[in-house]
């Protein structure tokens, strides 16, 4: 047998990005790079070879070497200085340039400081992308809800808790930013590739390590670890993580005091295995768990006029006890029969189980604050002019499982053109029960709900009507929803008149049906066509235009098929909207020569058969009805680059407005209405230290629509909350800055990167709001919105090891 040494390493672009499709030859020997770049070659030992590299866009790259035997020679380096294909110059970042797609740095992820870090932290500061949870990772992109985002990982969709109805309850993002490879995400106008949402595409590839390493991190928040693992002959990887989260510390900062601890931990691994250069296997695997114990005890809520101060002021018994576990497992082949035809297969499941007991009970006094500087009870209650009692329960509890199996085919073309296309089917099993009632009491009077309409005149005649809760909800159900959808699109590079040009187009199909018990739906199906254009002209500034768009569908998930009584509602409709995006991706350079980026997207949705809702916290309720139509259109505007050299930083703004006119009443702000949108990350450090980083995170968001209290008319309260205006500062000291600098065997070397300091969340102690609690006053028959405030100002002690 024949003496034989390995040869692996991965390759970059010039933007420091993985390039896949890179042929490695040598003599009969030959493999190509996979999606994270990465390369694995069995080459002859003892004996003097060339290795050739090759790209379809990039210079070739020979390597001379000689290796003995069973020899390991890792060789890593960039394939830059683009050739010019009829024209046309295509590498990772142009791709992602001419798709509408925002690449971020997984660095940057991890540093970034939050009181709920991760990638969803960083989407809030981007243009068009928003949220007013502190502690929540749901965001909403250019008027659309929570539920309306895809979130793929190694390209598998992943999914949300259903029962959540506060941030504060969701504690763990599922993406763990210490596996993280690539994030793209896209704010609209994405190709039909991308599954059944309305809004945006967030899609995540965790890495693929070629050597071993790990990381851990520790904060007053909790801590995580990690660890990277690789075998002797490269066939097997594995990466995993584990990672704890306490939110006590920015809970006991709110204004509501309580016996809180809410905790949550999750393990998450993706193992691969690569037989050959033809075929790969890889499993990826989440198990999760949310406990939250809420006992609150009492609350002061100051707010009215400088003249008029009013205060709210509670007294709280009972408890809450929610759980949310959840397993998530996906197995991925991909089997590439040449450099042109490339076949993909992923199974996958979710499980999750999930309960929300409650039982608390309220005291609340509505009173006038004494505002007289120098008294002793200044700011305290002096006068009660409203008093009355809440009493909330519930036994909610759901259990759901998914399953889905996809194939996917990618197929290169003569001429610069590829064709894609993937079919999936998805089984959707719901066992769900909602006992959920609220009883409340006013100067000893219970209130009926509105719907009940019977004259109360007491003390002049008695009431002899019934005593119901005021809100009572109770339903059970088994639900099953059967899912086909497919895709196939096209994609073309080509010249025209010297400019460069990409062709995007596709479309999707989705049908489903909804049955179980006592549910009797009918198949439904929508098809959904999408394109995509972009020119690079010519020029000696380097700018792209695109326009895309097309018609995108959101068939309903369980929570949009169940309607505020908790009945399903199987024959549902697919919200639809058609969406256009005219944007200009401008390159140049400033500051001294430095790599900056502007960005301008402009864009406009119009909405149809809409499944109106409510926002309360981060809990959707839907009408389940599809009686409304609605539009959104914006700009937003986002300039990255180095404005301090060596450091990426952004600047974002974004203007929205959204509207939805329900059953013919008119136009009115939809809950996610959020007109003006600052977002600042910002990167730096000391010029005499540079070991000291500074990393700045601020955000300012024009204030939501307020909502309306429980049966209200939602036409007859167009208020809205404060502006939303946060900062969180981070600042850390690398201990291995210089360590290119230090000796050999010194124990620094060992790391790279070994980092303690300090965050500071809600720098400017900003009170922000998250909704809004109603009510009443029995003497002026006034109704109040006192908002729900966050979280305050909160220090936070972090260390963080790389190896």
């Amino acid at each position: 047998m024949a003496q034989t040494a390995r040869v692996k390493g991965i390759i970059l672009d010039e933007t420091n990005q993985p390039v896949p499709g890179v042929t490695v030859v040598c003599e009969d020997k030959t493999t190509t790079t996979n999606e994270n770049g990465f390369y694995l070659l069995n080459v002859p030992a003892n004996k003097e070879l060339n290795i050739v590299f090759t790209h379809s866009v990039l210079k070739k790259v020979v390597l001379p070497i000689s290796l003995k035997t069973n020899e390991d020679y890792e060789y890593n380096f960039f394939m830059t200085d683009a050739e010019q294909l009829g024209g046309v110059t295509v590498t990772r970042g142009t791709r992602k340039r001419v798709e509408g797609i925002v690449d971020i740095a997984p660095e940057v992820i991890r540093k970034i400081p939050g009181a709920n870090s991760g990638v969803e932290n960083i989407i809030k500061t981007l243009p068009g992308a928003s949220s007013n949870s502190d502690l929540s990772t749901a965001y909403s992109v250019r008027g659309g809800n929570y539920d309306e985002n895809l979130v793929y990982v190694n390209e598998v969709e992943v999914y949300r808790p259903f029962l959540i109805r506060s941030g504060q309850q969701e504690g763990l993002s599922f993406t763990n930013t210490d596996l993280v490879q690539n994030v793209d995400f896209s704010a609209g106008g994405f190709q039909a590739k991308y599954g059944d949402k309305l809004s945006s595409v967030l899609d995540i590839q965790y890495r693929r390590p070629t050597k071993f390493g790990a990381s851990a991190e520790a904060s007053f928040l909790g801590g995580s670890a990690s660890v990277d693992l690789v075998s002797k002959n490269q066939k097997w990887t594995g990466i995993a993580g584990f990672r704890y989260r306490d939110n006590s510390l920015l809970v006991n900062s709110q204004e509501t005091s309580t016996n809180f601890r809410p905790r949550f931990l999750d393990f998450q691994a993706n193992i691969t295995y690569t037989p050959s250069t033809r075929w790969q296997w890889s499993f990826l695997g989440n198990i999760s768990q949310n406990k939250y114990d809420y006992q609150p005890l009492t609350r002061q809520t100051n707010f009215g006029t400088i003249d008029e101060p009013i205060a709210l002021q509670v007294f709280y018994e009972g408890q809450e006890k929610d759980r949310y576990t959840t397993f998530f497992g996906a197995a991925k082949s991909v089997f590439e029969m040449n450099e042109n035809n490339t076949f993909k297969f992923i199974l996958s499941g979710y499980h999750t189980v999930e309960q929300e007991y409650f039982d608390i009970f309220a005291a609340y006094f509505l009173g006038e604050v004494d505002q007289n500087i120098g008294s002793e009870t200044v700011g305290d209650v002096s006068f009660n002019q409203g008093i009355g009692t809440q009493l909330n329960h519930a036994r909610n509890d759901l259990d759901a499982l998914i399953v889905n199996a996809e194939v996917k085919g990618f197929h290169k073309l003569q001429r610069e053109a590829e064709i894609e296309w993937g079919v999936k089917f998805t089984r959707e099993d719901i066992r769900d029960r909602i006992v959920e009632w609220e009883v409340i009491d006013s100067a000893g009077f219970s209130i009926n709900p509105p719907i009940i309409d019977v004259p109360r005149d007491q003390p002049y005649n008695p009431y002899t009507g019934p005593l119901v809760p005021y809100q009572n909800v109770r339903a059970k159900n088994f639900a099953n929803v059967d899912r086909y959808s497919g895709y196939v699109q096209w994609n073309k590079r080509a010249t025209w008149n010297g400019h460069a040009i990409w062709l995007n187009a596709g479309v999707r199909t989705h049908s489903w049906l909804v049955s179980g018990d006592n549910i009797d739906g009918k198949m439904q199906t929508v098809f959904s066509p999408r394109a995509q254009f972009a020119i690079k002209p010519n020029w000696e500034k380097d700018m792209v235009f695109r326009l895309s768009g097309g018609m995108y569908h959101q068939p309903p998930s369980y929570r949009e098929l169940r309607d505020s009584s908790g009945v399903v509602r199987p024959d549902v409709k697919a919200q639809q909207s058609i969406h256009i995006v005219a944007a200009n991706d401008y390159s140049f350079r400033w500051l001294g020569d430095r790599r900056f980026k502007l960005v301008s997207e402009a864009y406009y949705k119009s909405l149809s058969d809409v499944n109106t809702y409510t926002l309360d916290n981060v809990r959707i309720r839907y009408s389940a009805d599809n009686d409304a139509k609605a539009y959104a259109y914006g700009l937003d505007l986002r300039l990255n680059g180095e404005f301090v050299p060596g450091t990426e930083s952004w600047f974002s703004f974004g203007y929205m407005k959204t509207e939805e006119n329900i059953a013919g009443q008119g136009y009115i702000p939809r809950p996610t209405d959020q007109r003006l949108k600052f977002g600042v990350l910002f990167q730096d450090y000391m010029k005499n230290i540079p070991g000291v980083k500074l990393y700045l995170n601020m955000v300012y968001n024009t204030g939501l629509p307020g909502g309306s209290p429980s049966y209200a008319n939602p036409y007859d309260y167009q208020t809205r909350l404060r502006d939303y205006r946060r900062a969180d500062v981070g600042f850390m000291y690398v201990l291995t800055e210089n360590n290119k600098n230090r000796p050999d065997g010194h124990w620094l070397k060992r790391y790279k990167d070994l980092s303690v300091g300090f965050e500071i969340f809600n720098l400017f102690n900003n009170q922000n709001a998250i909704t809004n609690t109603w009510v009443r006053d029995v003497y002026t028959k006034n109704q109040y919105g006192i908002p729900n405030y966050m979280t305050t100002r909160v220090f936070n002690v972090k260390v963080s090891a790389r190896l």
